[in-house]
């Protein structure tokens, strides 16, 4: 079978007509397969959800318990055939629960990888390479210029501010789902083991990373009531980064303005969020770790979707390795 009779870009999503599927759809449709629970890939309103059991914990905590009409659990690894066409989902690590689908039907295998990195994580499962015909990557970071620093090195950075500034709030944007987590995560691996203080929009998802057995020490809600201006100096207070445009972040000592994103490579985009620190830190993966993936799972044929596609189609030309663009549209850098 044609790759692209197996699989092609829609006004909806990615279709597979064969099994009469969508991945990650943009818009509700009768049955979809999810990736992972950021909101510009799981959508409510499915009639039909297939994904990992986490991922649709993370949708039921985000859009309530009618977030589809009906839900089924794909555990990491276990066949299932959907219209005639073989599913399996294996780990992306990306966030908690995130899966690449590997779609397969009359000798053709296509792999999603959905949005994936390569790094260390104690908050989810590592990446696994799947061999396949072709493969779709992401390019959140697809050009040349991205390198990500060491997440370590990044942590350090952040724990020599609070040394430095003891008498300041260092308030750390992080998105909700994943880089919450993580960036608490490598704060314990550092050995800060002083209470993180979150903002009520991280709470449920924290708790549930919890009550999977993620242990992010203590968490305490980033509230002042019945305290002092200055009975927050000097702690860490994570929340996500539309908090910091309200009078929310402006409630605490001396705040000073963190980001934990893989964009804060570029000093332009720190600046203009009025970021004091910014923190290298991407759940997606860097140039050479996205050309590295390719190179690893040699795949007969690529393609790019959502980000820099035409770098990353080039290289892959250069290689001898077929690519194309997908030109998906619906998708951002919600999980960065």
């Amino acid at each position: 079978m044609r790759p692209d009779n197996l699989l092609y870009p829609a006004p909806r999503g990615l279709y597979c007509e064969k099994g009469d599927f969508y991945i990650d759809p943009i818009q509700p449709v009768e049955r979809a397969l999810i990736t992972h629970g950021h909101a510009d890939h799981a959508r409510a309103g499915h009639a039909h959800v297939l994904a990992t059991r986490e991922t649709l914990d993370i949708m039921r905590i985000r859009y309530g318990d009618g977030f589809c009409g009906a839900s089924q659990i794909a555990a990491l690894g276990e066949t299932i055939t959907v219209n005639g066409v073989t599913v399996r989902f294996h780990p992306a690590g990306h966030v908690l629960g995130s899966a690449q689908i590997a779609v397969e039907a009359d000798g053709t295998r296509i792999v999603v990888s959905g949005d994936y990195k390569r790094r260390p994580d104690r908050t989810c499962r590592a990446f696994e390479p799947v061999r396949c015909d072709v493969f779709i990557t992401e390019a959140t970071f697809g050009l040349p210029v991205f390198h990500h620093p060491d997440d370590g090195a990044e942590i350090a950075r952040l724990l020599m501010s609070l040394r430095q500034f003891p008498e300041r709030a260092h308030m750390v944007g992080a998105y909700a789902l994943g880089k919450a987590q993580r960036v608490i995560a490598l704060l314990r691996q550092q050995g800060y083991d002083e209470p993180i203080h979150i903002h009520g929009a991280l709470a449920k998802l924290c708790e549930y990373y919890q009550s999977e057995g993620i242990d992010l020490g203590e968490i305490r809600p980033a509230t002042l009531a019945g305290e002092s201006r200055q009975d927050l100096a000097g702690a860490i207070v994570i929340g996500p980064p539309s908090a910091f445009a309200d009078r929310w972040a402006r409630r605490f000592a001396e705040p000073l303005a963190v980001f934990a994103s893989g964009w804060m490579l570029i000093r332009q985009r720190a600046k203009q969020r009025g970021v004091e620190l910014p923190l290298v830190i991407s759940d997606h993966c860097d140039w050479a770790e996205l050309t590295g993936t390719i190179r690893e799972i040699a795949p007969a044929e690529v393609w790019v979707t959502h980000g820099r596609e035409e770098a990353l189609v080039r290289w892959c030309e250069l290689q001898g390795i077929p690519a194309r663009p997908l030109h998906l549209v619906g998708y951002d850098d919600e999980g960065e």
